[in-house]
């Protein structure tokens, strides 16, 4: 390999994986998002130019730090007005020591700042998920735009208005303390895990999975579970990704149709990810500070275990759906501890079940999808037709709609 495309692949690589360490280090002493930002962009301009002919620094990260720190100098002492600008730019340039060695732990108290500053609660949810997609993890405006299925000028208004808002309301940048911690860790949380279901089952479009969104959830999970070691529900979103995520390899067929989970190769599914997931739900057992994310790694664990579906124990998932429901009431967990009835004691259980949250998810694919496929194990095909067509009207997904078409099909004509 040629040292050019050594260059390029470290790049690609430390842009990925330090571009937010970097914008966070910036933004704390420009104060300012879109600065901070464009001194980062600038110093990988450098590096693209640079890395090729002289070699990949031995300190990628330090290095693309100190060049993006020295680029906002300059740029201040180009715009200053004032005092107060030059004393920004002389205080930079002060701190330069600190920031030419290796990473420190408060470079890392900065990533976890920039995540709580991303994902506030002043800011809307879609506002969250593109700012963190954005600076947390580097992708451009027309990546995350492409993923979420949302014009390219679209995405880039709303990543401008939640930078505005994070300066006029002047959204502290700082870790929450203890006593706002678990309300503001949520948000985070809800943050990463909406990107990973956005990867995992795409809302829109023709494909299913998004792995490029996938991935980065993965990255974010493992971001927040190192800086947030005495948290668990960090590590329990961890486990609850990977666990998932473990099993995507056998979730398409050859012509890139969905297979339901009782229907997958299990052969194809990553024991690695597996064994990863595993390890984690179990260090959260020994805490026995059950949370939501962790009872829902739990609850994967537990299908991950099966070597066919048939040896799947679902009363342990009811188990663990009832705990569930009990730190996390909600009609999805509803819907989906109604599944695990189904499958324990049986469909006419499981239609019980689901009456309790017909109304409240009337608008939710899924739901007609679930009780379409009881209504028929129980010999009700005129009423799962039903059910099928109207899952298909509200389902935007075409791989989904494909899915639920087949099933429909299953059913005797008439």
């Amino acid at each position: 390999m040629t040292r050019a495309s050594e260059g390029a692949e470290a790049i690609a690589a430390v842009f990925r994986a330090e571009f937010g360490r970097a914008v966070s280090v910036l933004y704390r002493y420009l104060g300012d998002l879109d600065r901070a930002e464009d001194a980062v962009q600038e110093a990988f301009a450098v590096a693209v130019a640079r890395w090729p002919v002289d070699g990949v620094p031995a300190s990628p990260a330090g290095w693309i730090i100190t060049t993006a720190r020295r680029r906002a100098i300059d740029r201040l002492r180009r715009e200053a007005v004032g005092r107060e600008r030059e004393a920004q730019a002389g205080e930079l340039l002060a701190l330069a020591a600190s920031l030419d060695g290796p990473d420190t732990g408060a470079i890392e108290d900065d990533r976890l700042r920039l995540i709580f500053t991303c994902c506030h609660p002043a800011l809307g949810p879609e506002a969250r998920v593109a700012l963190t997609l954005r600076l947390l993890g580097g992708l451009s405006t027309a990546e995350i735009a492409r993923a979420f299925l949302v014009p390219e000028a679209t995405l880039a208004q709303r990543v401008s208005r939640a930078k505005v808002k994070i300066r006029q309301a002047r959204i502290p940048y700082r870790v929450p303390g203890a006593a706002d911690l678990p309300a503001r860790l949520a948000s985070v949380l809800a943050v990463v895990y909406l990107i990973f279901n956005e990867g995992y089952t795409a809302s829109g479009g023709e494909r299913l999975v998004r792995e490029e969104l996938c991935a980065e959830a993965i990255r974010l999970a493992r971001l927040l579970s190192g800086l947030l070691p005495q948290e668990p529900e960090p590590a329990g979103l961890l486990a609850l990704l990977l666990l998932i995520d473990a099993r995507r390899p056998a979730r398409l067929d050859s012509a890139g149709g969905m297979i339901a989970l009782p229907d997958q190769d299990r052969t194809l599914w990553d024991s690695a990810l597996i064994a990863e997931g595993h390890a984690i739900v179990r260090r959260c057992l020994v805490e026995g500070r059950p949370g939501p994310y962790q009872l829902q790694a739990a609850i994967q664990a537990v299908h991950d275990d099966a070597s066919r579906a048939e040896d799947t124990d679902w009363g342990q998932i009811v188990t663990l759906y009832d705990q569930l429901l009990r730190v996390q009431p909600s009609p999805v967990v509803a819907l989906n501890r109604a599944v695990a009835v189904a499958e324990a004691v049986g469909p006419e259980a499981g239609l019980a079940t689901l009456e309790t949250v017909r109304d409240e998810l009337a608008g939710f694919y899924l739901l007609h999808g679930v009780r379409a496929g009881l209504l028929a194990r129980v010999g009700r095909e005129a009423e799962a037709a039903d059910e099928y067509d109207t899952a298909l009207r509200l389902c935007g997904n075409d791989s989904e709609r494909e899915f639920l078409v087949r099933r429909r099909a299953l059913l005797p004509e008439g």
